[in-house]
């Protein structure tokens, strides 16, 4: 089949997942049109036509993808159009998220025929999977997006497609909220970057230094955007559930590939 449009949906706090999502476009070919969710919430329906390919794309949150995003990725209706699904977790384990991304592109319409869990730097804990992905990632991310390019290159029906199969398990692993929260220190200058990128409007103007713990999701986008690396996760109970977490979680994982056969 020929591909008209490219579409990318996807929520990249570190930018890390919009890094993942356009390598893999990349080897697809094709017009591609970019839909960034992670500072916008859609109200109306993107319409895919069969002709279309869908790559959507988030980070692994304790497990799930972040809640934020899922009215946005409804508004993406396909009709009966090929999509890509990819989840970039922080070397901890990535649980349903990918589960949880197929049944939501099945939902509407659409044929995912390629999944992958991808790993990127851990977003509150640094020192787990640093500077991940690296050139041996980029190779496989690569390789990835070729696969999918000679698949949607051999298929000639997509209506009798089997259903793609990915790792996860109903119900879904319950959404746990993340009790550190990253904040400012003497080095803020008050540009309010953070104010005007925080996804979830957790930073007000008035005190850029703090964090409102009912709103933040922990995503890290105000520690990546800062221009004088003012904001970080501070404490003793972050040094403490830190050193666990890193000595819990330091063995290298590798990336998990899932894709429909190529024969088809």
């Amino acid at each position: 089949m020929r591909t008209q449009n490219i579409h990318l949906a996807y929520f990249s706090a570190t930018y890390t997942t919009q890094k993942i999502v356009r390598a893999v476009a990349q080897q697809l070919g094709g017009p591609i049109i970019e839909h960034d969710l992670t500072n916008t919430q859609l109200t109306e329906d993107i319409l895919l036509t069969d002709k279309d390919l869908l790559i959507v794309g988030a980070p692994v949150y304790a497990g799930r993808i972040p809640s934020l995003t899922i009215s946005s990725f409804n508004c993406f209706k396909g009709n009966n159009t090929p999509a890509i699904i990819i989840a970039v977790y922080g070397n901890r384990e990535y649980d349903d998220a990918l589960l949880e991304l197929k049944d939501l592109t099945e939902n509407n319409c659409f044929k995912p025929i390629a999944a992958a869990a991808f790993i990127a730097q851990h977003s509150i804990f640094p020192q787990v999977a640093t500077q991940r992905p690296d050139e041996n990632d980029l190779n496989k991310i690569e390789a990835f997006g070729q696969a999918c390019a000679h698949l949607i290159n051999d298929i000639q029906d997509l209506t009798n497609l089997p259903k793609l199969q990915v790792k996860g398990n109903y119900p879904y692993k319950e959404v746990g909220k993340v009790p550190l929260h990253p904040s400012g220190n003497d080095s803020c200058s008050q540009c309010l970057t953070c104010v005007d990128t925080c996804p979830t409007h957790a930073i007000t103007k008035n005190n850029p230094r703090e964090t409102d713990s009912d709103k933040c999701i922990s995503c890290g986008r105000c520690i990546v955007v800062c221009p004088t690396q003012a904001r970080n996760f501070y404490g003793v109970p972050y040094e403490t559930v830190s050193q666990k977490f890193i000595q819990a979680n330091s063995q290298r994982k590798e990336p998990e590939i899932f894709i429909l056969s190529a024969t088809l």
